[in-house]
């Protein structure tokens, strides 16, 4: 929904509550619903997502988000027509609200690529939803039942050279290796890219490059073990997170 800052208020902890006039009724925009390092201001328009009803007494308090993944989800059926009408389905969204979001896609139609389709011409349909977001990153990444692929998909834009899935008691694992180049961009700034991918994929990500690797056993156990075509990734994304390099990293879901 799309409102304007009525007022804020300073709670008694001295954290600022943003009140948005949604026309009907006002939403309130609680500290921990906040982007963080935004600054709100009275009359600005803002987008929000209806995210509970407070019972506080006679009137019912609204709580609305500016980062909840919904809202990054209503935002892309609003602009691209391919969402709204089912030709492209979001399978999965994993946000780190004012930071990064990956956002996986799927077509029920051959002939629509689903990435072009969310990015757009010149990509106007995504800058919309990247500006409303006061320049979040997002990259939209290509779904897959395939757990290999959509693993190697969700870590982009780095390239995977080999991937092992594991059944271990604690959940569903898998280990990735990559070029030595490519450790850094896999692994993401503060290890962000790897946790969202682990996110996204609903799956513990172990990541290693090759150098790591070597004379050490590999994939023993593993329920399934691909080797990947050492080749650059085609998959579109909508931004690409700068990076630090660290050696080694894992990412739980």
């Amino acid at each position: 929904m799309t409102g304007q800052i009525k007022r804020i208020e300073i709670l008694n902890n001295g954290r600022p509550n943003v009140v948005v006039d949604l026309g009907r009724f006002e939403g309130h925009i609680p500290p921990r619903e906040q982007l963080p390092g935004e600054t709100y201001k009275v009359g600005s328009r803002i987008r929000v997502y209806v995210k509970e009803l407070k019972d506080s007494g006679r009137i019912p308090t609204v709580i609305v988000s500016h980062t909840n993944e919904e809202l990054v989800k209503e935002m892309f059926e609003l602009e691209v027509p391919e969402i709204d009408d089912g030709t492209v389905e979001i399978k999965a969204i994993a946000r780190e609200a004012g930071y990064r979001t990956k956002i996986a896609v799927h077509s029920n139609d051959a002939d629509i690529d689903p990435v072009g389709a969310c990015i757009g011409s010149r990509g106007a349909r995504i800058q919309n939803v990247v500006s409303e977001l006061k320049n979040e990153k997002i990259d939209i990444i290509r779904y897959s039942a395939d757990p290999i692929d959509f693993i190697s998909n969700a870590l982009s834009p780095a390239r995977i050279t080999t991937v092992a899935l594991y059944d271990d008691p604690q959940g569903r694992r898998a280990e990735v290796i990559v070029p030595d180049d490519q450790l850094s961009l896999a692994i993401g700034r503060n290890g962000q890219n790897v946790r969202l991918a682990a996110k996204l994929s609903e799956w513990k990500i172990d990541i290693r490059s090759e150098s790591q690797i070597k004379g050490q056993p590999f994939g023993v156990g593993a329920t399934t073990k691909v080797v990947l075509d050492q080749k650059d990734k085609k998959e579109e994304t909508a931004e690409i997170a700068e990076v630090t390099p660290t050696a080694e990293v894992q990412a739980e879901v």
